[in-house]
């Protein structure tokens, strides 16, 4: 059976079925990563979202147990040139196809994704619906203008833990780490893990208190949807400023410019993928970053808080990261645990975000 991708404009893709047969509605927007689609769909900053890969072969190194950034598949569906069903690596435990169906994901592929690609670039992200049932295109179109879209959604506590984990034991004397969890992706977690860290993961609608209890630092992750949906969250947030070191990652970078009183907005089509230009100012420096969000924090509401912005974004020039030292909060919006894409701003979490609340690395 074939698969279709009907836009909330009204232009249409139809292409070949893969994965689950099933419909799904969703935020349509692009990744330009060439690998890591197995991270990209299981992060939960893809909640609601159909996802475009712009490189031409996807799935031809199979998926594994060991690639995933949370317990289950986050995106709505999966759209690429071609699908590989066949799985070549040594890794692989399984096929891509085999992997959405279990999941309940479908995918098309078949169709002209440069096209699509640039119809999103011009005319920004929107809603869309990925069928793989054979449905009508009217049945379809009413699913799309049924669907809420993003701005205003709360998505963070549909993929929050519902309950306070310890990720990694740390030593005696370890330094704590204390995550609100907004739909952290586990490789965050790792990383704090391997410099020695004790780390700890919070529900989204933990109070202020309770997070910095025998905290060393508290960490705002990455999540999905609108930043600006989510009044409890930044309420709880602005407790904590000046009382704790804070380190905030893309959705926690965006929290913690509304905490300072910035306003977000949200961008065209966004960045997503593996090979976003961003000039760090501490150092002069193009580092070249993971990025995966939607949303954008106004530098000028940062700056008039009396934060310093320390990254900016050279493709368009949008803010990437800012810091108070007077405060005690650090932040950025792309992602330095590195992967899918290139390691250059790992060294953000492992040495200026720790340097920056008083810890030292096991291995410094």
């Amino acid at each position: 059976m074939g698969g279709i991708l009907l836009l909330e404009d009204g232009r249409s893709f139809r292409g070949e079925a893969f994965g689950a047969p099933a419909t799904k509605v969703g935020e349509i927007v692009f990744n330009t990563a060439m690998t890591g689609y197995q991270e990209i769909l299981t992060d939960p900053s893809y909640r609601e979202q159909i996802v475009v890969m712009t490189t031409a072969h996807v799935g031809n190194y199979g998926v594994n147990a060991e690639d995933v950034e949370s317990d289950a598949v986050q995106a709505s569906g999966f759209v690429a040139r071609h699908f590989s069903p066949i799985a070549s690596n040594h890794r692989s435990t399984g096929t891509l196809a085999d992997y959405l169906a279990a999941a309940g994901v479908p995918g098309v592929h078949g169709i002209d994704t440069r096209a699509l690609v640039r119809h999103i670039r011009d005319k920004g992200a929107m809603r869309a619906v990925i069928s793989t049932e054979g449905l009508d295109e009217a049945a379809l179109r009413a699913r799309v203008e049924a669907w809420p879209g993003m701005v205003g959604r709360d998505l963070v506590s549909e993929v929050s833990t519902p309950v306070r984990y310890t990720f990694a034991e740390g030593p005696d004397g370890a330094p704590r780490i204390h995550t609100l969890d907004g739909g952290v992706k586990k490789n965050l977690l790792r990383l704090f893990a391997q410099a020695g860290c004790h780390v700890e993961v919070f529900p989204s609608n933990t109070p202020a208190e309770a997070l910095a209890d025998g905290a060393t630092a508290v960490f705002l992750s990455n999540g999905p949807g609108d930043p600006a949906a989510l009044p409890g969250m930044v309420r709880e947030v602005k407790k904590l400023i000046g009382k704790t070191p804070l380190l905030g990652v893309c959705l926690g970078h965006q929290l913690l410019g509304l905490a300072l009183g910035a306003d977000t907005f949200k961008l065209r089509f966004g960045h997503r993928g593996g090979n976003h230009p961003v000039r760090d100012n501490e150092t002069g420096r193009v580092e070249i970053t993971s990025q995966n969000h939607g949303f954008c924090v106004d530098p000028v509401g940062v700056e008039r808080a009396g934060a310093r912005i320390t990254h900016v974004n050279l493709n368009d020039h949008t803010l990437e990261g800012f810091m108070h030292a007077d405060l005690g909060v650090i932040a950025v919006q792309f992602h330095p645990e590195a992967a899918p894409g290139p390691n250059d701003s790992a060294h953000l979490l492992l040495d200026r975000f720790l340097r920056f609340a008083g810890v030292a690395r096991k291995d410094s």
